[in-house]
């Protein structure tokens, strides 16, 4: 017999076995084999891999069935994974699922036993929630992903049996799912115009809001990640900004956490516009430490950092010459201007879109336009360059005419 590898080995006849050991739940379970379930050896390596995968997936469910289920509610589990499985999960992430549980799950299902709920009927609610309700198709999903979540942490603790969870959550055809999306949800990148651009550049200039408004423009910023950025995290010589944290509110009170996911923690690269326009903004406040020191020192806050400090709201870029602190809520009046001077929908959010579509545009590589996006998947970076704009129509018209 050849030496043994990853489980698998060669006999004397050239056809190939194989054998595992595994600790299941506590137990101990071993197997060595040479042919299929039919009595055919395996003729290649391939083959006997493939069937050894296949026996410790099969080991693991004849040892899940032969367990006691225990049965749980819905309470029970959500309770029981609050307790223990979401150590280390964001603050929005908990308050979220809080809120969706206590304000929505808990009195319809709270007190149902989760082996007794069927898809149909999860499907079914998710149906009212959007059709009926109204809510939106995003928000929505939310409660989808609670399903998923309860019933991954009922299977996880043996209160689900492995075919009951597979129906619920694993094969397509029976599996909870969201309902259609309706003709006019099926939209979910907004970008600007050139025109609509044309328009904010001039009622952004000389504001308050106007550094927020060009680090949406020209780096695609979140409104969280906008509002927490430190001047310790601009390097106006090399052309950079670092996103490590974002502003957010916890409790009534103002901090500076980690960014959204992994992969918004980023270097993004400013154009000569957004680097001029720091030059001058370093400048000015400069100048402003200066001039209005005793009223920052009496207008500033201080918020809690990233690392627990405490540190002054002066330190943040979108910080108002007197030592007042922007904030997210910073930019519902200017959105409700915008609307009114030039009948435009305009969210902080849709400059991001508008980045992401108009570098797409630019045949900008995906993988880059990625990366400043701060996207933890690419597909969702792909998504900008399928999304039908303005320009895009007008690129698209010429072609056309060009045939």
């Amino acid at each position: 017999m050849a030496k043994e590898q990853n489980g698998l080995f060669q006999n004397s006849d050239k056809t190939w076995g194989y054998r595992f050991t595994a600790l299941i739940d506590g137990k101990r379970i071993s197997k060595r084999r040479t042919t299929d379930e039919n009595g055919n050896k395996f003729t290649t390596r391939k083959a006997a891999a493939k069937a050894r995968d296949k026996a410790i997936a099969q080991a693991h469910i004849e040892v899940k069935q032969k367990q006691p289920i225990s049965r749980r509610t819905m309470k029970d589990v959500y309770e029981e994974y609050c307790q223990h499985g979401r150590t280390g999960k964001a603050f929005q992430t908990i308050r979220k699922q809080d809120s969706l549980w206590n304000n929505h799950l808990c009195e319809r299902f709270g007190k149902r036993y989760v082996d007794d709920i069927s898809a149909a009927e999860i499907v079914d609610y998710l149906s009212e929630l959007y059709y009926n309700d109204g809510y939106s198709f995003q928000y929505t999903e939310s409660f989808l992903k609670m399903f998923y979540l309860i019933f991954g942490q009922a299977y996880s603790r043996n209160y689900l049996d492995v075919d009951t969870y597979n129906k619920l959550c694993v094969n397509k055809s029976t599996k909870i799912h969201m309902p259609k999306i309706k003709a006019e949800d099926d939209t979910e990148i907004v970008a600007f115009s050139r025109e609509e651009l044309s328009l904010l550049d001039d009622y952004f200039k000389g504001t308050n809001a106007e550094t927020a408004y060009l680090l949406g423009r020209y780096c695609g910023l979140r409104i969280n990640e906008c509002f927490g950025l430190k001047w310790s995290n601009v390097d106006i010589g090399a052309g950079t900004i670092f996103i490590d944290r974002q502003m957010q509110y916890q409790d009534g009170l103002i901090k500076l956490v980690a960014p959204k996911t992994h992969n918004s923690k980023r270097t993004l690269y400013m154009n000569s516009v957004l680097k001029e326009h720091f030059k001058m903004l370093a400048e000015k406040r400069q100048a402003d430490i200066e001039a209005f020191a005793d009223l920052r020192q009496q207008n500033q806050r201080i918020i809690e950092d990233l690392d627990g400090k405490k540190i002054p709201s002066t330190e943040l870029v979108n910080c108002l010459y007197d030592g007042k602190i922007q904030t997210v809520n910073s930019m519902k009046y200017p959105t409700r201007e915008i609307k009114k001077q030039f009948n435009i929908d305009f969210k902080y959010h849709y400059l991001r879109h508008t980045y992401g579509t108009l570098m797409a545009e630019m045949n900008t590589p995906a993988h880059l336009l990625c990366n400043q996006m701060g996207h933890g998947n690419i597909h969702v970076t792909q998504r900008y360059y399928i999304a039908i704009s303005k320009t895009g129509i007008d690129m698209l018209q010429n072609n056309i005419d060009k045939l």
